[in-house]
């Protein structure tokens, strides 16, 4: 074991020693330190952003896109949003505790399944800071320590954002060690958390297909996977104009680094020629570059020829794949394809057509009429996510308070012997 390993056990055994204090605290003395860490974080904004004036300095220097900085920049007015949504994750109910199910055997036995902290997790994230306090916030919720792992572009605002949290947690009766940083910002430092099995309980990955895929391959600890977001919106034959064209611009241009953003646009032929002139230069006009087949550019000179490698791509800035295609039954063919199995939408006025998608598309979050960008835990009122979920085990889509607990069997007798 080198001394980095070294390291990140002993920051995984106080995480475990942390979680077994935390998991039975009362809802009151987790909320009441959720707004000591709300309060904290406002405090101490200008100190934040200074920290993550470093870290956007550096990015600048290394030559990273305006989508990367815009993911990676604090200000005050941000941090004050992360603040809020730690108060909004404190007011939100504790699902420690709650009864799944519960029944009297015929021999008399209690039987009460309940739902339990997962223990230790571990998170390995790319770019945002603000995922430092929603996951810490998550975590301490639900009962959780926090092993946070984050990119090594936002070393300095992580580290500033963990001491002020952990700074608020010394006032309160949570351990301290509950919320922590994984020593390092080297990739030895994440190794060694993914090879932490029996200290850490569960891995969470967040960020690029790149990242995601590493810690799939090579974490000995079990993951739970979220996944990039090739997000496709269909405008079917049947489509509102107005409401295709708005809830399409929105999809895409909204926010374009986040990844509920739209990244392929599909539209029926029937509707092609009525639709993808006004979409086209709205989009245009926003600077988003549509890479389009040869039915799309035949009806804006702005777009470019798309590839192969364009309906596969999650590109995360202003840039849309879209493709004309036949049938509901293409484009559906086209989702399969292609999809993450994160977020896709279908545009309809046809009960049937949004039937057929819905039943047929498989995955995380399916919209009718309605933008992707929804697909978030904010949005479906589970207050911060700690990720959209696309896998299909232990959870699927975004990842609330409930996802982050597990049950256990409370059996209660009076003697029974077998």
């Amino acid at each position: 074991m080198n001394d980095t390993e070294r390291e990140v056990h002993d920051a995984a055994r106080r995480a475990k020693d942390a979680a077994a204090d935390l998991a039975p605290m009362s809802r009151a003395d987790k909320d009441e330190a959720l707004a000591m860490v709300a309060d904290a974080l406002v405090a101490e904004a200008a100190s934040i952003v200074a920290a993550n004036a470093e870290d956007l300095d550096r990015a600048r220097a290394a030559g990273e896109t305006e989508a990367y900085l815009d993911r990676l920049a604090l200000t005050e007015e941000r941090v004050s949003g992360v603040a809020d949504a730690v108060r909004a994750i404190a007011e939100l109910p504790d699902p420690v505790g709650e009864v799944v199910f519960g029944s009297t055997l015929p021999n008399g036995l209690e039987l009460r399944q309940t739902r339990v902290p997962l223990g230790v997790v571990g998170i390995i994230y790319e770019g945002r800071p603000n995922v430092t306090a929603d996951a810490a916030a998550l975590c301490l919720k639900s009962g959780n320590a926090a092993l946070l792992r984050g990119s090594s572009s936002a070393y300095s605002s992580n580290v500033r954002i963990v001491e002020v949290i952990r700074g608020a947690l010394e006032k309160t009766g949570v351990p301290v060690d509950a919320v922590q940083l994984v020593p390092g910002s080297g990739r030895d430092s994440a190794q060694a958390l993914m090879g932490a099995r029996g200290l850490v309980d569960v891995l969470i990955p967040r960020g690029g297909a790149n990242l995601i895929q590493a810690v799939v391959r090579e974490s000995t600890v079990p993951v739970i996977e979220t996944g990039a977001g090739n997000c496709h919106v269909y405008i079917d034959e049947h489509a509102d104009l107005d409401r295709a064209v708005s809830i399409a611009v929105n999809a895409k241009a909204q926010r374009v680094s986040v990844c509920n953003a739209a990244e392929t646009l599909l539209v029926h032929e029937r509707i092609a020629e009525r639709f993808l002139p006004r979409f086209l230069r709205e989009i245009g006009d926003l600077g988003v570059t549509v890479h389009g087949d040869d039915r799309v550019r035949a009806f804006d000179d702005r777009a470019v020829p798309a590839t192969e490698d364009d309906w596969t791509t999650e590109y995360l800035s202003m840039d849309l794949a879209v493709k004309v295609v036949d049938t509901l039954d293409e484009a559906m063919a086209h989702i399969r394809a292609y999809s993450t199995g994160h977020t896709e939408a279908i545009v309809t006025d046809s009960q049937a057509a949004a039937r057929r998608f819905t039943s047929r598309v498989d995955s995380a979050a399916v919209m009718v009429n309605a933008s992707t960008r929804f697909t978030d835990g904010g949005e479906f009122g589970f207050g911060a996510e700690i990720g959209i979920s696309t896998q299909k085990l232990h959870a699927r889509g975004p990842m609330g308070l409930r996802e982050m607990t597990s049950t256990k069997y409370i059996v209660t007798g009076d003697g029974q012997v077998r």
